[in-house]
């Protein structure tokens, strides 16, 4: 997953949400989004709990998956770096589903 045009998508689905910025290539590594979303975690959970929650649950990520990690279960990893993998993972799965399922545009709609 090193330079996985994916990585930019995801990058550019959840930026606006998190306030992450980028500068520079139309690439991102899978590494470095996720130490992105892992710093904006980190920051998040010490200063706004409860709006990184309710940013969780409108990106549809898993209650019960967030709740596995925030109780320390069997995770190796660092409460943050858990929690934005589980962002990518969704933002991935979203991405997928629009692939699968995109709409022809529609002949005529201007006129409606």
């Amino acid at each position: 997953m090193a330079d996985n045009p994916e990585n930019m998508e995801v990058f550019n689905l959840i930026a606006r949400d998190f306030g992450l910025e980028r500068k520079g290539a139309d690439q991102i590594s899978y590494g470095e989004l996720l130490d992105l979303i892992a710093d904006r975690v980190a920051q998040m959970l010490t200063t706004k709990p409860e709006t990184l929650f309710s940013l969780l649950y409108r990106l549809d990520v898993s209650e019960k998956k967030v709740d596995a990690v925030m109780k320390g279960g069997q995770h190796a990893l660092p409460t943050n770096v858990a929690l934005a993998e589980l962002i990518i993972q969704r933002q991935q799965e979203r991405l997928r589903t629009k692939k699968q399922y995109r709409q022809d545009k529609i002949d005529g709609w201007e006129r409606w």
